[in-house]
Parts: structure tokens; C-alpha cells; sequence
């Protein structure tokens, strides 16, 4: 099936790519409004505008398009998150890297990820995708687990254990890692946001987020520094 792909006439594989791509953001659109077992892939075929059988020639069945979505999604976060992760990998394998530089890289990575759930195309429908494959445990849930904790909380405690000068599996560290990082992945809970009356984040907002999270980062990192614990 491929291989009918390839032996194609010039310029079908540039819209065969446009029609996997429409298939994949109205799959996202149904997959988080109506979650994996609620999504008919009829309903689906009729959004992106295809017939049936064109999604089962991309990607085969229902779980087939549902962990390509999810992959998508991964694909999104790590080239959003790659630069900072390029950056702390640098830094940390320099043993004269000074502190501000370690602490500044710290805010920048949880600014990034602000950015990253405040902004961009289907944001929302991301966000919300997220959540319901926490509750329903579905196919692809794992693999958003691994590069969450692979491209952002790893680095996270790899500079949080340096500027505090532990190793990255003691607990404490651990915690006061998740517990920084938590007051970011708060903005992803909708509700949150509306007791915030902010449906949705507007530049000015975000910016404001950045700056707070950056204060309240660099007051808990540098008070633990000075207390010693």
C-alpha cells in the first residue's frame, strides 16, 4: 500500500500528505471533544472531508489514527521544547556554568512550556485531548508520559539538582522539582482558568504568567539555597 504511494504521479504525494494532515486535525478536534470511544470514524471522515476508506489506507484503524494524533502532538512538544533542551544538556556539562545561568535556564524551559499551552493552532483541543487520556487510560496515553517526562521534567531536575547541589534521585529534589513544575501545568486545567476568568490566554496574560512563574522560581530556589535543605 505505500509502495503505491511512492510509484504516484509528481505532486500526489504532496496532497496525499494534505489529506493525512486534514484527517489528523479533525481527528485531534473529534478525539478531544467526543474522547476515543466516542469518536465515530465516520464523523471523522466527514470533517476532514474524506471518505472512509481513506482512513483506514493512512492509518489503518481507529487506534492506528488515534496514537498518530498523539504522535503528532509529541512531535509539536519536542520541537517546541528541543532548543532548551539543547541548552540545559550544554550547560550542565559545563562544571563552571554559573548559578543565575542555571537558574535563568530553569524559568526559561517553564516559560517555554506556557507558551506551549497557551498558543499555537487547535491549542485547546490539545489540552483537552491531554486530559481525557488521563481519565481514559487510552492507547498512545504512555508515550506522552515518556517525552513529557523525557523533554521537559528531566532537564527540570537535572538543573534543579545542580543549583541545589544534590543528586537527581533524592527525593527532596524530586519533589521540589514536581512542585515547581506544578505551578505551570495548572494553567492546562480548565477549570483553573475560569475560576481565573480566562477561557482563553491572551498575550498580555501569558506574558504576565511568565513573569510570576519566573519570580516565584527564582525565590523558592534561591530561599532552599540559602536554608540549606
Amino acid at each position: 500500500m505505500h509502495d503505491g504511494v511512492l510509484k504516484q504521479r509528481p505532486g500526489s504525494y504532496t496532497r496525499g500528505e494534505d489529506t493525512r494532515r486534514r484527517i489528523l486535525d479533525a481527528a485531534l478536534e473529534i478525539f478531544a471533544a467526543e474522547g476515543y470511544e466516542g469518536a465515530s470514524t465516520r464523523v471523522l471522515a466527514e470533517r476532514a472531508g474524506v471518505n472512509l476508506p481513506a482512513i483506514q489506507y493512512y492509518f489503518g484503524n481507529k487506534e492506528g489514527l488515534y496514537r498518530a494524533v498523539i504522535e503528532s502532538i509529541i512531535r509539536h512538544k519536542e520541537a517546541h521544547m528541543a532548543p532548551h533542551t539543547a541548552k540545559v544538556k550544554a550547560a550542565l556539562a559545563d562544571p563552571a556554568t554559573p548559578h543565575e545561568a542555571l537558574l535563568d535556564l530553569l524559568c526559561e524551559i517553564f516559560e517555554s512550556f506556557v507558551d506551549l499551552v497557551s498558543d499555537g493552532q487547535q491549542v485547546e483541543s490539545r489540552r483537552l485531548l491531554y486530559a481525557r487520556a488521563e481519565i481514559e487510560q487510552t492507547p498512545g496515553l504512555e508515550m506522552l508520559h515518556e517525552s513529557g517526562i523525557r523533554e521537559i521534567f528531566e532537564p527540570c531536575l537535572a538543573l534543579v539538582g545542580r543549583l541545589l547541589g544534590k543528586p537527581v534521585d533524592d527525593p527532596e529534589i524530586v519533589v521540589h522539582t514536581l512542585a515547581l513544575f506544578g505551578q505551570v501545568t495548572i494553567f492546562c486545567n480548565k477549570p483553573v482558568r475560569r475560576v481565573l476568568k480566562m477561557p482563553e490566554f491572551t498575550e498580555e496574560r501569558a506574558t504576565s504568567i511568565r513573569a510570576i512563574i519566573r519570580s516565584h522560581t527564582q525565590a523558592v530556589i534561591r530561599d532552599i539555597a540559602r536554608s540549606g535543605k
